[in-house]
């Protein structure tokens, strides 16, 4: 049974919003009927079992998706009618998002600052800007295929952060990564949330209060539970155990 609470910030904009997003592959449904809203300044946990449709929802979301039914919207930016400006506002990392190899962080990011239009001025500062943010210095002219997997979260998160987005999206950020990366990553997380809307999917149920004040639970593409962080284990059993109870069919 679902638990949706009221909206915990009314009086802030909408940034991120879900509207009935539904996706099919002929008779097999990924999600349906998908509705919620993240407001600026919220850090928002996305949570669900594999297969639950996390992913496929947050590419609707972004726009990389088109869905079957309902809408996805950005900063008001309707991402399936106006996908450019809302990406504009937009911060996207994947999970297992695309890098390039044999390419450094410098020449990925000077890429994409300039396919983003930016003047040499204004690529330098962003670059450098972001560079500090994830801690790429070491790294920064090594290539990408020889790097470990904690600094190639790093450089997709740099990536996702140059052109300076109001709302990020980040699918799986700390999957696969050790103790203490994952510690770096959730520690820029929490950095960023003071002054950017986030989604978050994970499945490190431990970091969750540590990141995020909301949590929205998915599973068999259906949301069960939208409420706060704190609110998700009202009995005191462990957050590990109410993700069981809401996504177990044994349960």
């Amino acid at each position: 049974m679902a638990e949706v609470e009221s909206d915990p910030t009314p009086n802030r904009p909408a940034m991120i919003e879900a509207v009935g997003l539904s996706k099919f592959y002929g008779v097999f449904t990924a999600c349906r009927d998908v509705t919620f809203t993240v407001n600026q300044g919220e850090v928002v946990a996305f949570l669900g079992p594999n297969g639950a449709g996390k992913s496929t929802t947050m590419k609707m979301l972004t726009g990389y998706l088109a869905p079957s039914e309902g809408a996805s919207r950005i900063s008001g930016h309707n991402m399936q009618e106006d996908r450019l400006a809302g990406s504009e506002r937009l911060g996207y990392l994947p999970e297992n998002g695309p890098l390039y190899p044999e390419m450094t962080p410098a020449s990925l990011l000077s890429f994409f600052a300039e396919a983003r239009g930016m003047g040499p001025e204004r690529r330098s500062e962003r670059i450098d800007s972001v560079v500090d943010l994830c801690s790429l210095g070491s790294v920064y002219h090594k290539p990408i295929g020889k790097l470990s997997k904690g600094y190639r979260q790093r450089v997709g998160l740099a990536q996702s952060l140059l052109h300076e987005p109001d709302v990020l999206i980040l699918d799986e950020p700390t999957a696969g990564l050790d103790p203490n990366q994952i510690r770096d990553v959730r520690d820029t997380i929490k950095q960023l949330g003071e002054e950017k809307t986030i989604l978050l999917s994970t499945h490190i149920l431990q970091e969750v209060e540590a990141m995020a004040s909301r949590v929205i639970l998915i599973d068999e593409g259906r949301v069960v539970y939208d409420g706060p962080a704190t609110d998700l284990d009202k009995n005191g059993k462990g957050m590990e155990q109410a993700f069981y109870e809401l996504t177990s069919t044994d349960a």
